[in-house]
C-alpha cells in the first residue's frame, strides 16, 4: 500500500462569480493567436483565461435560448507492452470544443477541434441548426446557474512532465523484471494531463486541470499468470518496480495449478476482485429505477443492504482517488455518504429525477471509498493468516448480469487464484466461473482490511477493503 502524500487536500470552496459572462468586445484578436505556442514534445494546455476567452466568443455568437460550452484539452500517451517488448509509445494532443444549444426543449450539439474565431462561430451555428430540427426532449433542463466548486488536488507536475521517454523507461523496468523471471510481460504505462472547462449563458463557469497515470501488467509463465493494475494522479506513485514484482510473484506461486470442484467456498477477495463484485451495486442505487419499481433494492431505501460495519462515501478529496470537482453538466462534486453502517441513505438522482422528487441532484459516485467502521484487520496477508481453508482471488473479469431483480452476476477469476490452507497459500488453482450477488455476498462478510487501492479493466479507481466472504458460489471450473 502506498503512503499518502504529505500535503493536505484543500477542501475550501472557491466562490464562482454569480454574474453573467461579459460580452466579447467587437474587436477580438483571433483566438488561434492567443493560444500559447506549443513545443513538439509536451504541449502547453489551455489555461483558465484562455478557456474563458473561448467561451466568451462562443456565447457572444449564440442565438439559442440556452447555450452550454464544453472544452477539453488533453496531452497524453501510452506505452504498450507485449511479448517483452514496447510495441507502441504514442504521444498525442487533443483539443475539443463542444457547443450545445437549445430552443425550448429542442437540443442540438456540434463539435470542433479548430479554435479560430471563424470555426468557433461556425460550430455555434451548426449546433443551433441541429437544435431547430430535432424532436423535443421532455427531460431537457437548461444549464445550471453559477455555483461553488471544491478545490481539489487534481494536478501533479511530475505527471504532466512524464512524456514518451518516461513511459518507455518505466516499461523497460517491468520488461526487465519479467525477462529475469523467465516470464512474458504485457501491459501499459500511460500518463495524461488535461484542462477541462464548461460555461453557459446562465453565467455558469468552471475550470479544472487534471492529471492521471496508470500502469497494468500481466506476467505470463508456462501455465500461470499474475496481474496488477494501479492508477494515480502522480506518475511517481505508480511504484512500477514494486508492482511488477507482485505480478511476477503471483505468476510464480500459481504455477502448476490444481483443479478444485465447483461449489461454495470461503473466499478472500483482493480489492480488485471486490471492485468487480460491487461495481454493479452502484448502478442499483439509481433513483430512476427505484421510482419505476425495477430496482433490485426496491422497498429497501433506508434499510441495511450490506454488512452493518461497512460505510460507502464519495471522497473526491482523497489523495489516492481521482475525483473531479465538477461533471459535464456543471454539478459540483460532493462528499456525501451513500451507505452508512450498512444502511442505504442516498439515491443517485440525475437532474430530471431530482426535480420530479423535489430534491437536489446527486453528483456521480466517482471517488468511491468503502471502509469498515470497526473490526478491520491489517492487510490481505492477515486475512490469509486467519483463514483455515479458502480461495484467494486476485481479480474477476467478464462480469455480466444474470438476474437484474436480485443483482445476480456471473464472471470468472483471473491471473492469480490460490488455495489457502492453515493460514498459508498452498498453491495455484485452475480458474472458476462464479454466480453470486453482491447483495448476498456483502451480507456474508467475515472480515475485511482497511481500504486499499482498487482498479480493474472494467472499473475505475476506488478505495476498497479486501474481504473474506463465506459461501461464495463457484458454479463451474474453466479450462485455463
Amino acid at each position: 500500500m502506498r503512503h499518502e502524500p504529505a500535503w493536505t487536500i484543500n477542501r475550501l470552496l472557491a466562490e464562482q462569480t454569480r454574474h453573467p459572462l461579459p460580452a466579447v468586445r467587437p474587436q477580438v484578436a483571433p483566438l488561434a493567436a492567443s493560444v500559447r505556442k506549443r513545443d513538439n514534445v509536451r504541449m502547453n494546455l489551455l489555461d483558465k483565461t484562455e478557456c474563458r476567452r473561448i467561451a466568451d466568443l462562443a456565447l457572444s455568437a449564440a442565438k439559442a435560448d440556452h447555450t452550454l460550452v464544453s472544452i477539453s484539452d488533453e496531452n497524453g500517451g501510452t506505452a504498450r507492452i507485449a511479448n517483452n517488448q514496447i510495441v507502441q509509445n504514442v504521444e498525442s494532443h487533443r483539443l475539443v470544443l463542444q457547443i450545445e444549444s437549445a430552443f425550448g426543449l429542442r437540443r442540438g450539439a456540434a463539435v470542433t477541434t479548430e479554435l479560430s474565431d471563424e470555426s468557433i462561430r461556425e460550430t455555434v451555428a451548426r449546433s443551433e441548426a441541429v437544435a431547430k430540427v430535432v424532436p423535443e426532449d421532455p427531460e431537457y433542463l437548461p444549464p445550471l446557474e453559477p455555483r461553488r466548486y471544491p478545490v481539489l488536488a487534481s494536478w501533479r507536475e511530475e505527471t504532466a512532465a512524464a512524456g514518451a521517454e518516461a513511459r518507455a523507461a518505466a516499461a523497460r523496468t517491468t520488461i526487465s523484471a519479467a525477462r529475469e523471471a523467465g516470464m512474458t510481460a504485457a501491459g501499459i504505462v500511460s500518463s495524461s494531463a488535461s484542462a477541462v472547462c464548461i460555461a453557459a449563458n446562465s453565467g455558469l463557469f468552471a475550470f479544472e486541470r487534471r492529471t492521471r497515470a496508470e500502469f497494468s501488467l500481466t506476467a505470463t509463465a508456462a501455465d500461470s499468470s499474475g496481474w496488477v493494475q494501479c492508477a494515480s494522479r502522480s506518475f511517481d506513485d505508480l511504484d512500477i518496480a514494486v508492482q511488477s514484482r507482485i505480478a511476477i510473484d503471483k505468476a510464480r506461486r500459481s504455477a502448476a495449478p490444481r483443479e478444485l470442484p465447483a461449489g461454495k467456498y470461503t473466499v478472500i477477495l483482493e480489492p480488485a476482485a471486490v471492485a468487480g463484485l460491487i461495481g454493479p451495486l452502484f448502478g442499483a442505487l439509481s433513483a430512476r429505477s427505484y421510482q419505476r419499481g425495477t430496482s433490485p433494492l426496491r422497498n429497501r431505501f433506508g434499510e441495511a443492504i450490506v454488512d452493518e460495519r461497512l460505510t460507502l462515501r464519495n471522497r473526491p478529496d482523497h489523495p489516492q482517488l481521482l475525483g473531479d470537482a465538477f461533471d459535464t453538466q456543471g454539478l459540483a462534486s460532493d462528499f456525501r455518504t451513500w451507505i452508512d453502517r450498512g444502511r442505504w441513505l442516498q439515491m443517485a438522482y440525475d437532474r430530471f429525477t431530482a426535480r420530479q422528487a423535489g430534491v437536489a441532484p446527486s453528483y456521480a459516485l466517482d471517488a468511491p471509498h468503502l471502509s469498515g467502521e470497526e473490526g478491520g484487520v491489517g492487510g490481505v496477508e492477515d486475512l490469509i493468516a486467519s483463514t483455515e481453508r479458502g480461495i484467494l482471488v486476485t481479480n474477476f473479469w467478464y462480469i455480466r448480469s444474470v438476474n437484474a431483480t436480485d443483482l445476480t452476476l456471473t464472471g470468472m477469476t483471473r491471473d492469480g487464484t490460490f488455495l489457502v490452507e492453515d493460514g498459508k497459500i498452498a498453491g495455484g488453482l485452475v480458474n472458476f466461473r462464479w454466480h453470486d450477488s453482491p447483495l448476498r455476498a456483502l451480507r456474508a462478510v467475515e472480515a475485511f482490511t482497511a481500504p486499499l487501492d482498487a482498479i480493474t479493466a472494467e472499473r475505475d479507481k476506488m478505495m476498497l477493503p479486501a474481504m473474506r466472504i463465506r459461501d461464495f458460489n463457484f458454479s463451474s471450473v474453466t479450462r485455463f
